[in-house]
């Protein structure tokens, strides 16, 4: 018993020793981190997002306001739902995380976090989110920074003013955008509900889920009169209260525009001078290619050509020659969802898969008269494996036709013969090489653009053939600079030869062939439909799949690139892919109608010859359809030869 108390009495006095050196140790630190250079913490985390002219984007850019310009019921809801020990601590809830460490270590996964509301300051001070020890040793040392050198109503102003309220930062600017009025004007229910978002945007947001939406507002109401800041009454009246809410700014009602600010936040993360912490920069000024005019004529165009309410769409316009993005819409509403499709969604891309193949072929000897029979077929590989590709409504020509022709009908047939014949690793070398990233198996049904590919990548690998055969990468940002005018970025929109000029002309050529009625024939051309209303030219290629719908068109002027389709993959219900194709011609239609109609100028190592459409034969005086077929010299269908078939090429099975 004797030896009992003795080690008793021994471990009672290292675990005080331990408690006291823990103890002076912790406030050492903070004594130290007090001395320290204060942290600028006013304008940190602020961005100020500009257009292509270089005017400030109003509803994009940050506003700080002070506490007293913020509702007390804010101030209430937030502290007693994030952090009720605010106002005792030192920056960190031992208690709290010891409690949270214990529930998740019992459940087997992550339910409960403890982080204060000064932790979670110090994280909205960082550029990226990286899950790393050094990253959690950097922010628990910014926490004891913020909680010595600031008090705790400054830390919640901070706080306040750069937490994320479903892709609106600051309280301010989501008091505007969810209810249309400032924050200091915000009622209990309205500030409950606000004060519910930030833990998950996505579930929480009254205009994503309202549903759920109202029963974190109950959380947070519960927490309020748990912590005696309202009564039990208040909290009733402001579940009753009904709600309006709007999802746009005042300054700025397109409901499109977040999704080109988050595109560009996506690519600032990239950027590898910026800064990680904006404690470094005092908040970014962030200068982009937006044209705040194309955004409204995209936005327009939308609405008023899907009818469909419940499909979804993303939309890319950029300027061939530069890259530079000036449009861009990852859905119909950013209210509804805050899902970036344009830069985050991977989808199968159908028949506009078939330029990047047809250029391959242009480069191995085809030409635009280059023909292949278009009938039902069955593919026999290796190991008696087939595949039966089909055209769209089971039309074929059941006859020789051109590449061109193919193109105009979007011919399956056509396209995976010429694949095969190429070699299936041909598609998938020429993919990367015009930047598409995605891996890509050398398969079959490829040239059908079975394997799916972003929209942001296939309208970069389109600029290519848009600008003459330079690549060219995609950029929203123009310059970002400090708060003191710094420049830390510059974009310099270089051009990286990589296709030959001559055939990106001849395949440019072969694609105005879809509003070419000339072709119309078994079939029609894809967009012949468009012809009537086009008043400029463009090449233009259109894909279905059983879930999509794309459409890419480009001149000298302008590449835009749309998919629309459901989230889940359903397609039953799509149409004919008509709104999408009237989308785009309204769009680049009216964005270049003050833009003087020209088309590319043909090299000199080219020829034009009048031929027959779908033969490809030399025309003679009584072919109604002659159009003009472009070739490299020396290539192109004389007299003699037109009056034999043209030898067609081996399908090699493998």
């Amino acid at each position: 018993m004797g030896d009992a108390m003795k080690l008793l009495k021994k471990m009672t006095k290292w675990m005080v020793f331990f408690v006291v050196l823990f103890l002076l140790s912790y406030y050492g630190i903070y004594l130290y981190a007090k001395y320290t250079t204060k942290l600028v913490i006013r304008s940190a985390n602020e961005f100020y997002f500009y257009d292509q002219e270089e005017h400030l984007v109003e509803g994009l850019s940050d506003k700080w306001v002070s506490l007293d310009e913020i509702s007390p019921y804010v101030l209430k809801a937030t502290v007693a739902l994030e952090d009720k020990k605010f106002f005792n601590h030192h920056g960190f809830d031992f208690l709290r995380i010891l409690k949270s460490l214990y529930i998740n270590f019992i459940n087997g996964k992550n339910l409960q976090g403890a982080s204060t509301i000064s932790q979670q300051l110090s994280k909205n001070l960082f550029l990226s989110f990286e899950k790393t020890w050094e990253r959690k040793l950097k922010e628990a040392w910014l926490t004891i920074k913020l909680e010595s050198q600031y008090s705790k109503e400054e830390i919640l102003e901070a706080y306040l003013n750069t937490i994320n309220y479903g892709g609106i930062y600051g309280i301010e600017n989501a008091s505007k955008y969810y209810f249309h009025k400032n924050a200091k004007d915000l009622t209990l229910a309205e500030a409950s509900m606000l004060a519910g978002i930030p833990k998950s945007p996505s579930n929480y947001s009254p205009l994503v889920n309202l549903e759920k939406a109202k029963e974190r507002q109950g959380i947070v109401l519960s927490s309020m009169v748990k912590e005696k800041v309202i009564t039990e009454e208040e909290k009733e009246e402001a579940l009753e209260e009904e709600l309006t809410y709007y999802g746009t700014l005042l300054e700025n009602e397109l409901k499109t525009l977040m999704y080109y600010q988050d595109a560009v936040m996506s690519e600032l993360k990239t950027i590898d001078s910026i800064p990680t912490t904006f404690l470094e920069t005092g908040g970014l000024k962030i200068y982009t290619y937006l044209d705040l005019n194309a955004q409204t004529i995209l936005e327009e165009a939308m609405d008023k050509n899907l009818r469909n309410q419940d499909v979804e769409l993303s939309a890319i316009m950029m300027v061939p020659d530069t890259g530079h993005i000036i449009a861009l819409t990852g859905g119909r509403n950013y209210s509804v969802s805050q899902y970036n499709r344009a830069i985050q969604s991977k989808r199968q891309v159908g028949s506009t898969m078939k330029p990047i193949l047809y250029y391959a072929a242009l480069e191995n000897g085809f030409t635009e008269s280059t023909t292949f029979s278009s009938e039902k077929t069955t593919f026999v590989f290796s190991e008696n494996k087939t595949y039966s590709p089909s055209n769209f409504n089971d039309k074929y020509a059941n006859k020789n036709i051109t590449m061109a022709a193919a193109i105009a009908y979007s011919d399956n047939i056509y396209a995976v013969k010429t694949h095969l014949f190429l070699g299936e690793q041909t598609l998938v070398d020429m993919a990367k090489r015009l930047g598409i990233k995605a891996k890509l198996d050398p398969i079959p049904s490829l040239a059908l653009g079975s394997e799916e590919i972003s929209l942001f990548d296939m309208v970069q690998a389109y600029a290519t053939f848009a600008n003459g055969g330079y690549r060219v990468e995609g950029k929203l940002i123009s310059k970002v600079e400090d708060m003191a005018g710094n420049v830390l970025y510059e974009n310099k929109s270089e051009k990286e030869p990589t296709l030959n000029s001559s055939l990106v002309y001849i395949l440019n050529e072969a694609m105005t062939s879809t509003t070419n009625y000339n072709f119309i024939d078994y079939n029609y051309p894809t967009c012949y439909d468009l012809t009537a209303s086009l008043k400029h030219r463009y090449a233009i290629k259109t894909g279905t799949t059983d879930t999509d719908h794309l459409i890419f068109g480009y001149n000298p002027d302008i590449i835009m690139g749309i998919w629309s389709g459901y989230d889940d993959s359903r397609g039953s219900s799509l149409n004919d892919g008509t709104d999408i194709r009237n989308m785009w011609r309204d769009t680049v239609e009216e964005y270049l109608k003050e833009v003087e109609p020209h088309w590319y100028s043909m090299p000199e190592n080219v020829v034009g010859t009048l031929v027959n459409p779908i033969t490809g034969k030399i025309a003679d005086e009584n072919d109604k359809k002659a159009t003009m077929f472009y070739y490299l010299k020396g290539t192109e269908p004389t007299y003699q030869n037109s009056q034999k078939e043209e030898e067609i090429p081996t399908i090699k099975n493998e």
